[in-house]
């Protein structure tokens, strides 16, 4: 069972309102949660804008997601890929995350400019760090290029941490602030994964800051030269490698590309995982990792850590 609130322009107040509905319904359902073994997924929708005035760029919804009759877990931040829409999922993949007692947040964030469309021909003749560039100033809010219309504010990291203290102050039960640390994300309770440009973003994310887990699905194809992946792949990793998790579909046209960016970063064999299931027909090899039932199994293994340090069992 999903509850969904949607809070708009009208606020933190609007917000309020709707928390305290929904506290009153939650209560209501304890005994029918308690003869059920389906979770009641609370669902909220909040745009970026309301948690920073000066936010006016992809001002689509966050998408969070969690169980509010569970022991609290640890929290999944996911990236979208290029044109990704966080009202839309992949809601089977939170779901089995919820089930491993993790919370989820889908972030909203500038992602209408493929790394991969930017960063070529002549753009990646003239400077072969253009990738890096690229992801440093979407993801830290650095301005290194004008070819991309990001500013400081639209950066992922500015928008994550907004939401985090906006969702501290509308939904006061949830004890947002578990992931938070002097008003910053506590990243030890923090996982960070993402689909192709988003599962790119999770990766480069993990190199410079000491996360919880990463889990990059299809995680992008950076170049510094025709045919050679970009430098940065082979940084040292803040994040220790025994945290890092890479998946692609075999059947995917950049697979060959994806499995050597994943085998630069130094992610152990046993956990890249190179699937080669069937493809539904009208469905692409590209997001199979994150969309496809199938790979369930698969899913429980990645977020199997689900569960915050010191919480109940």
């Amino acid at each position: 069972m999903n509850i969904k609130i949607q809070i708009g322009r009208a606020g933190v107040f609007t917000g309020l309102i709707f928390l305290s509905l929904l506290s009153a319904c939650t209560s209501a359902q304890r005994a029918e949660t308690s003869l059920s073994t389906d979770p009641i997924i609370r669902e909220l929708t909040i745009l970026p804008s309301i948690t920073d005035s000066r936010i006016s760029a992809a001002d689509v919804p966050h998408l969070i997601m969690y169980d509010p009759n569970a022991p609290q877990g640890k929290l999944l931040l996911f990236l979208p890929g290029t044109n990704g829409i966080p009202e839309r999922g992949p809601k089977k993949l939170f779901e089995a995350a919820i089930d491993q007692r993790y919370r989820v947040i889908n972030l909203s964030y500038i992602n209408t400019q493929a790394v991969a469309r930017i960063c070529k021909d002549e753009n990646l003749e003239n400077d072969i760090d253009c990738t890096e560039k690229f992801r440093t100033q979407r993801v830290f809010g650095d301005q290194l290029m004008s070819l991309i219309p990001d500013e400081p504010q639209d950066a992922i990291l500015n928008r994550f941490e907004k939401l985090l203290t906006h969702l501290d102050i509308i939904d006061p039960d949830g004890n947002w602030d578990a992931y938070l640390e002097n008003g910053q994300p506590n990243w030890n309770n923090i996982s960070v994964t993402g689909q192709s440009q988003g599962g790119g973003m999770a990766a480069f994310i993990a190199k410079k800051i000491d996360i919880s887990r990463v889990i990059t699905f299809s995680g992008g194809w950076d170049y510094s030269a025709p045919e050679k992946i970009a430098k940065w792949y082979s940084n040292d990793s803040v994040t220790p490698l025994n945290r890092w998790y890479g998946v692609y579909h075999s059947q995917e046209p950049k697979a060959q590309t994806i499995d050597e960016t994943y085998k630069a970063m130094g992610i152990p064999d046993d956990h890249i995982y190179n699937l080669n299931g069937t493809v539904p027909e009208g469905r692409k090899a590209h997001g199979q990792g994150i969309r496809n039932v199938d790979y369930a199994d698969m899913w429980k293994i990645l977020f199997a850590d689900g569960a915050l340090i010191n919480s109940d069992p």
